[in-house]
């Protein structure tokens, strides 16, 4: 995707059937039936002969579409950015192997594409790319179960049904918030005001964080270092400033809901979001990772870990920094 790729294994089928009689076949068979009577009544050659091609365009018409239906495979070429709750732009590649059979009005459904898609022609011995809008409910690991082609192809008189079971995964970002209150968050946090009103060169020691790739080994601390055991970094006033430090606690405290969770960590996605359109540095902890997005640098690492951030139901020590933000929730008393 390209920030979320899908490793797709060969598609395997299983035929379903005759979903339904369309009304051009009701009508059909209805027609039939009573050709069909008048003929044995009547003795009547050419009815008989009427009723011959009748039956055999039946027969034509079920032939003609499982056959069809049955060398169609569908696999996942491409996808883009996925976030829950929003479409994510996905080109599909259904391939007809067949060498007999031209399939017609394909569409193809499911609870994962936004609206049904319909691919007028797909040529025997050849494949069609379409572009597809996938849509996820929830943030997380999301696997891509079955697709369901329809077609009335040829005649009309049915419509028929074949489920294509995909496999692979996608890695969807959490929701992002249209919450007016999320950039009154903001505000105050970016740094840029305060950076612009701080006399000297700001070298000044502000605080103390653990080491996280593109650190410069030149800001190592090697006395906390060799004291606490695990790489330290100094940050000074003048970095503080320009960076904006996020610690996001996955403790789910008892009688706090799967939702209220899930929301929590959709304002950390959608501040997080917020902020890399100032083009500021952003340091995220959480237990057991430490991320960094340099300016100018996507936080395509940061939305993946909240993605698959799972909750705690046991508390987790971090550590926190002078202006530090904080996303958590808060025990009920």
């Amino acid at each position: 995707m390209t920030a979320i790729p899908a490793q797709t294994s060969s598609a395997t089928f299983s035929f379903e059937g005759v979903v339904r009689l369309t009304r051009i076949g009701t009508t059909f068979i209805i027609f039939t039936v009573v050709i069909g009577f008048a003929a044995l009544n009547t003795g009547n050659n050419a009815l008989y002969i009427g009723l011959t091609f009748m039956l055999g365009a039946l027969l034509l018409s079920g032939l003609a579409s499982k056959g069809g239906l049955k060398k169609l495979e569908v696999s996942l070429d491409d996808a883009g950015e996925a976030w829950a709750g929003r479409p994510a732009d996905a080109i599909l590649r259904i391939r007809n192997r067949s060498r007999l059979w031209n399939v017609r009005d394909v569409v193809v459904v499911s609870d994962d594409i936004a609206a049904p898609i319909l691919v007028p022609l797909i040529q025997k011995r050849n494949e069609e790319r379409v572009h597809a809008a996938l849509v996820f409910r929830r943030r997380g690991r999301v696997e891509l179960n079955t697709i369901d082609l329809y077609t009335r192809y040829p005649f009309g008189f049915f419509l028929k049904k074949r489920r294509v079971k995909i496999g692979g995964e996608m890695i969807v970002f959490p929701r992002l918030l249209d919450d007016e209150s999320q950039r009154e968050r903001l505000r105050p946090t970016t740094g840029e005001q305060a950076s612009a009103n701080r006399p000297g060169m700001g070298s000044e020691i502000h605080s103390f964080r653990d080491f996280v790739e593109g650190d410069s080994f030149r800001h190592v601390n090697w006395k906390k270092t060799a004291s606490v055991g695990r790489m330290i970094v100094k940050q000074t006033d003048l970095d503080a400033a320009r960076a904006v430090h996020i610690v996001v606690d996955p403790y789910r405290p008892p009688g706090a809901t799967d939702d209220e969770f899930e929301h929590m960590v959709s304002e950390a996605a959608t501040f997080i979001h917020q902020v890399l359109q100032r083009n500021v540095d952003i340091v995220l902890q959480m237990p057991r990772v430490t991320l960094r997005s340099k300016e100018g640098q996507g936080g395509h690492s940061m939305f993946r870990a909240l993605a698959l951030i799972e909750a705690s139901h046991e508390a987790v020590t971090q550590t926190v920094d002078r202006n530090t933000i904080i996303f958590a929730l808060r025990e009920r008393s």
